[in-house]
């Protein structure tokens, strides 16, 4: 039998050609070339004059020759090992190492890995890993190579997609051919349409239990053309169904009750309890065309959309709120359009920004407002300071007059603070219903926790809330006091049981008449009001412990669905009125999408190619923010856990990208102050004009700088 190659004596392995054997007992050699001594014996001295960084570090004196002989030598040993295993366990040479450990699992485990504790199973490295370092930079390098020159954002890296497509290119091989223009344009898109529309067979499975709010609002692109999007919401989310180009069409209330009613017949009348749309005149007149001909569902307008108005009429009709505004703009405006200024702002408040970038342009002057106010010490302190008391900016007009408004602190702060007393509880319910993936519909119709909290902040005083009242009020009455507002109020467990809990004449009429256009069958509204009964005075299973303690804690669908079995009829109901939204936001975010599509580059993209791309595109987002979503358990925010942070106000999961097509509107106006001084009076050729102007010019800063 021929002797181990490694035995003292019988040194065959040409790793000692290299080492020396200082102690054959405990196996440490010593490198002829760097002089190291490392225990492990020949086999780590070889992976240490490969460089392979295999539980030893790689010799820095070890000759090229030498190197790549052994990273030759070691390849084929890891080869041979690995076909080896192939053939333990019959694996084909064509599968992978995670084929070879699935079949370890069902050949069984081994009985002193039964007896023995287990330990944390490591990463194994793979040959690729040791041998291919180079290989990898080289297709790495080309990857990105693609990247910079088709001018594509770095973060799609980040995109699932992309992370799903490099292992299925490297499992292909040597050999790939790579999709054609003509593939990529129309066969494979094609595809990818039909498979997203089978994904979306689940959601209509969920339509039919919750009931779904068809969405829609208007939007144009970069060719001028004017698209209306339709998006459907439940609870497992919106989908993108489709848009349409409205360019040659006249948008009277006849020819948008015509397309509603087009898509209500697609998803199914019998599926959709509600249509959101904005609130301008034909799309209220067409929502009334649809209810007339559709005898089971409601038009609304869209709630988000009202509160935002009202946040307006403040601005239009209290003249405090008007000045104060006024002053704020002047003072971000003034900063923004000077970089030494804006240099000295960063410094004074520790790098916080006056504006912030809102990922919906609702109630942005108010959110701006809250930030000057929490930055009211920094900016008094920075008008106060030596620099700016040295600086050419206070001998001006336009400095000395916004120094003048920092430092009232007995005026204009004072103002500020009143201004967001009576914004802010407004604000915090604009969040709630802005959100396309929380059923809303249950709080909507409390508008009087925002009320008695604007009230509390005036100290009851009843002179300095009753304008603000009289404002909200005027708008809910006429757009937001609807029967399904009415009747998701009068159902969500979260206020029914509460003691500040109200049921007007209006709630109840709005209650019933839900009742009469969703349950046609007489005998079944019978039965739903014989079961309110027991809901309201909490007996059964609406009164055990498990349900009062919960009340609170779970979404009003999914407490329906867990302890209304025993009114079946009444539980259907609730779950269909509480399961919606109350706001078309999801059509606004999908601009996004559009602008993505519809680039400069691609503005020769026919309407049906682009409504294919975005169908694609947006639908496979919100699955996968949906899975994200699901697996890490995030917990239904609702009114009382609101908070204006800048987890809402500012976008993270997406490019920052202008709102309505007014980029090219900045570029123009931005460029034009090439080649003046950035810190003269009167070289400013773009100064921003609303929050909205600061918040993009803001933007497009600092996407220059990245």
């Amino acid at each position: 039998m021929k002797g181990r190659k490694n035995l003292p004596g019988n040194r065959s392995d040409p790793g000692w050609e290299h080492g020396i054997d200082v102690d054959s007992t405990n196996r440490r050699v010593q490198c002829k070339y760097c002089g190291v001594i490392r225990s492990g014996g020949v086999y780590r001295l070889k992976h240490h004059l490969a460089g392979t960084s295999c539980k030893v570090e790689a010799c820095p004196n070890v000759p090229e020759e030498v190197k790549q002989k052994f990273i030759d030598l070691l390849r084929t040993h890891t080869e041979e090992s690995q076909k080896k295993k192939r053939s333990r366990y019959g694996i084909d040479d064509d599968n992978d190492d995670d084929e070879v450990e699935q079949v370890k699992k069902r050949k069984g485990k081994n009985t002193m890995d039964v007896l023995l504790p287990k330990q944390k199973q490591k990463n194994q490295t793979t040959i690729n890993q040791i041998f291919k370092k180079q290989e990898r930079d080289d297709v790495c390098q080309q990857i990105c190579r693609f990247l910079y020159t088709s001018a594509i954002p770095f973060n799609c890296v980040n995109n699932p997609e992309f992370a799903k497509m490099v292992p299925m290119i490297g499992k292909y091989g040597v050999g790939l051919k790579q999709p054609s223009y003509h593939e990529v344009r129309e066969t494979f898109l094609k595809k990818e349409v039909l498979r997203t529309m089978e994904m979306l067979e689940e959601y209509k499975v969920e339509w039919s239990k919750t009931g779904c709010t068809i969405m829609s609002d208007g939007w144009t692109d970069k060719k001028r053309r004017s698209i209306c999007n339709f998006l459907v919401n439940s609870p497992k989310g919106t989908v993108f169904l489709a848009s349409i180009d409205t360019s040659d069409i006249s948008k009277t209330a006849q020819k948008v009750f015509e397309m509603l009613d087009d898509i209500v017949e697609r998803v199914g009348e019998e599926n959709v309890v509600q249509v959101v749309t904005d609130n301008a005149t034909n799309y209220k007149l067409a929502g009334e065309y649809l209810m007339e001909k559709r005898k089971h569902l409601f038009w609304t307008p869209c709630a988000a959309h009202c509160i935002d108005l009202i946040l307006e009429d403040f601005e239009k009709k209290l003249d405090v709120h008007r000045v104060t505004i006024e002053k704020s703009r002047r003072i971000t405006t003034y900063i923004y359009s000077r970089t030494l200024l804006l240099t000295w702002l960063k410094d004074f408040t520790k790098g916080k920004e006056l504006i912030r970038p809102a990922v919906t342009h609702f109630a942005t002057t108010y959110l701006t407002l809250g930030c000057l106010n929490e930055n009211k010490g920094a900016l008094i302190s920075m008008f106060a300071s030596d620099k700016w008391k040295s600086s050419r900016f206070v001998k001006a007009d336009k400095g000395k007059s916004i120094e003048s408004i920092v430092m009232d602190t007995r005026g204009f702060w004072p103002n500020v603070a009143s201004c967001l007393k009576g914004a802010l509880p407004l604000i915090k319910v604009l969040r709630m219903v802005d959100s396309d993936d929380k059923p809303a519909m249950g709080f909507i119709y409390e508008m009087d926790l925002a009320k008695a909290k604007i009230q509390e902040n005036f100290n009851n005083v009843k002179k300095s809330y009753e304008c603000i009242w009289s404002i909200i009020d005027q708008r809910w009455e006429s757009q937001l006091h609807r029967p399904l507002h009415a009747a998701a109020y009068f159902l969500n467990p979260h206020y029914h049981y509460s003691p500040n809990f109200k049921v007007n004449v209006d709630v109840k009429i709005g209650l019933y008449k839900c009742l009469e256009r969703m349950i046609p069958d007489a005998t079944e509204r019978v039965k739903i009001d014989m079961q309110i009964d027991l809901f309201k005075n909490a007996k059964g299973l609406f009164g055990i412990e498990s349900t009062v303690l919960t009340r609170k804690k779970k979404s009003p669908g999914d407490w329906w669905d867990s302890y209304g079995d025993e009114c079946p009829e009444l539980k259907r109901f609730a779950i269909r009125v509480l399961s919606l939204t109350c706001s078309s936001s999801g059509c606004e975010r999908n601009w996004s999408e559009f602008e993505m599509v519809q680039t400069k580059r691609r503005n020769r993209l026919h309407q049906q190619k682009m409504n294919d791309l975005v169908f694609v595109m947006y639908n496979l987002k919100l699955k996968e923010r949906e899975a994200i979503r699901d697996a890490n358990k995030a917990e239904k925010i609702y009114l009382d856990d609101i908070s204006s942070d800048d987890e809402w106000i500012t976008e993270k999961e997406s490019p920052i990208l202008p709102e309505r097509g007014r980029w090219l509107n900045i570029l123009d106006r931005t460029t034009q102050q090439e080649g003046h001084d950035e810190d003269s009076e009167d070289d400013v050729d773009f100064v921003p004009n609303t929050f909205g102007d600061a918040c993009e010019l803001q933007s497009l800063h600092l996407d220059y700088l990245s």
